[in-house]
């Protein structure tokens, strides 16, 4: 599989196993060398700019690399290349190669906030600089990724090599660890997410690829978009690497077909059972059917909007079809396994019903028909959640019974990791409220930017959580919300005409949003066809408050659209990020 140009690609005939008959799909999924991967959460997404580069120099050479370096290709060279026209194969294998867990991939994982031996995986903007290290240092593991460097990586390669491909990202993704479709959570008496025992997790977002290919090892109508994940997770066959799973067969719950479609159908798919842990014992205290796989999403054809694909992977939530769907799954999956009774239905203290907030509305159908769920909690941000500022929100109780209401609330705050890994508690608050009947009271709350900014994940994320109990009954209320703290973003201003082969200043524009100094800044910026390399400002110490311009002077040596991808971080940030796109005229 040659690296094709975009004239070459579109002349290659429909039969081929990775032929698109699209021009505008063709040149957004193989010729397109920049794009968006979506982040944050449900709530508040937003673009993370990237640099594919997968035209620029070497970058085939690296790629032709990689596939050497394979464990496939070690053991039985003729083979491997004997089956590197098939796309199932191929993609297997450079999913496999883009973590290092099995080999000498291109990318370590790591998820603990330390990151002192490497590169922070928030602050890289491009594909082009990881490629480049891992070939220059002797094909030694770059240092660091999450999900959404891993995804990046892999969608540069597959295009280099001629095969459709784009950023797939998935709000509340499922990360199930024993392959029954449940997401177990643990919560303590104060609402605080316990770490998970069972290893069961919903990642705020996760990234995966979708390739397009031919499926000739699967039944017809199966063929098509393939979801690839090259974040390490779990092993498909011995090795980390997931996938290729066709996006329809998720849609259909068809989980017995390969590859690993039952753990990308539960990314998108699976329930949730929430425990609450007290006195040594664990009381199931809702299933959530609606939690896991929303605004699924990738960048729009030939346009900077994004493009929301959830119907490809799932009916519409809740609906008797998505519910048919996810009987079918689970049926198959006990179909393959000869375990006891699936986990939902184990003996644990019976369910209680609840009502709650996004992101995890925490509503279960009554047991019997008495049991109406008579008291709610919401969460109402005031003011927009600001990185550097006051976190400023209420607590609104509302009684829908005609009778007195007595609770008390037990709030909390903790940082999460994008992968929804829990930190410690940072703040917490006790609050007594009486409810006359239909009555709804607030409780304001107030979380200091001097009390939160030492607890901070690079995510930005912050959970805050009630757990509501009313005198005299076992009824609990669990509710919370997810916040993700912005930052201003970079400007980027071109100055002046952009001409292939002739020189052009790049203004940057940032602003450090904190009320005390920063330290250790540093900009970088890059963009294929527009810097040879990427650029790297050491800027030092920036002021409160104070805003920064930096010049830069490149000449572009590619015509056609184009992107600067920029990021600032310091010992306070790591990712304030901006972009800029770019026409380049061949003459003026």
């Amino acid at each position: 599989m040659d690296c094709l140009s975009g004239d070459q690609w579109g002349q290659l005939p429909g039969g081929d196993s990775v032929y698109l008959d699209s021009e505008p799909q063709r040149q957004e999924y193989v010729v397109n060398d920049y794009g968006f991967i979506y982040q944050g959460n449900k709530n508040w997404i937003r673009p993370c700019p990237w640099n594919y580069g997968q035209f620029e120099e070497n970058i085939i050479d690296i790629c032709l690399e990689l596939l050497d370096k394979s464990l496939n290709f070690q053991i039985d060279p003729a083979t491997d290349c004997a089956l590197r026209g098939s796309p199932v194969y191929i993609s297997r294998v450079v999913c496999a190669m883009i973590n290092s867990n099995d080999d000498n991939g291109v990318l370590n994982g790591n998820w603990s906030e330390s990151y002192l031996d490497g590169i922070n995986p928030a602050e890289w903007t491009g594909s082009v600089a990881i490629l480049k290290q891992w070939h220059a240092t002797g094909c030694q593991p770059v240092r660091y990724g999450q999900c959404w460097v891993f995804a990046a990586i892999m969608c540069t390669v597959m295009r280099c090599l001629g095969i459709p491909t784009r950023v797939i990202t998935n709000f509340d993704s499922g990360h199930d660890t024993d392959g029954n479709l449940i997401i177990d959570e643990y919560y303590d008496s104060t609402g605080r997410i316990l770490e998970n025992k069972k290893k069961d997790s919903v990642w705020n977002f996760h990234v995966w690829n979708e390739c397009w290919m031919a499926r000739k090892d699967l039944p017809p109508g199966y063929g098509g978009w393939q979801v690839l994940d090259a974040t390490p997770q779990e092993t498909s066959n011995g090795l980390y690497c997931c996938g290729p799973a066709s996006v329809r067969a998720i849609k259909e719950g068809e989980v017995d077909l390969n590859y690993d479609t039952a753990f990308a159908f539960s990314m998108v798919n699976a329930d949730c059972m929430s425990w609450l842990v007290y006195g040594g014992k664990e009381q199931k205290i809702h299933r959530d059917t609606n939690t896991v796989g929303n605004f699924i999403s990738t960048k729009s054809i030939q346009s900077d909007e994004r493009d929301d694909v959830t119907e490809n992977y799932k009916y519409i939530e809740g609906s008797p079809q998505e519910r048919l769907v996810f009987m079918r799954a689970l049926q198959k999956l006990k179909a393959r396994r000869s375990e006891g009774p699936h986990k939902a239905d184990s003996q644990h203290s019976p369910p209680v019903p609840l009502n709650g907030d996004s992101p995890r509305s925490l509503h279960m159908p009554s047991l019997r028909p008495s049991d109406i769920v008579q008291v709610s909690l919401k969460f109402q941000l005031l003011d927009p959640p600001n990185m550097g500022q006051d976190i400023r929100f209420v607590l609104l109780a509302l009684n829908m019974s005609l009778q007195f209401k007595d609770l008390k609330v037990n709030l909390s705050a903790q940082s999460l990791l994008h992968d929804g890994s829990p930190l410690p508690p940072f703040w917490q608050d006790t609050a007594f409220i009486t409810l006359s009947p239909e009555e709804a009271k607030t409780h304001s709350c107030r979380i200091p930017y001097s009390q939160y900014s030492q607890y901070l994940s690079t995510d930005k994320l912050i959970r805050i959580s009630a757990l509501g109990e009313e005198k005299n009954s076992p009824e609990k209320i669990l509710v919370d919300k997810i916040i993700t703290l912005a930052y201003p973003g970079i400007m980027i201003n071109v100055l002046g005409a952009a001409i292939v082969n002739q020189p052009l200043s790049i203004q940057v524009l940032f602003s450090n949003p904190l009320s005390e100094h920063v330290a250790d800044c540093v900009l970088t910026v890059e963009g294929s066809g527009l810097f040879k390399k990427q650029q790297r400002v050491l800027i030092g110490v920036l002021k409160p408050q104070h805003r920064a311009s930096i010049t830069l002077e490149t000449v572009p040596f590619k015509t056609g659209q184009r992107q600067i991808q920029a990021n600032l971080r310091s010992n306070k940030f790591k990712d304030i990020k901006g972009y800029k796109n770019v026409y380049v005229d061949l003459r003026l």
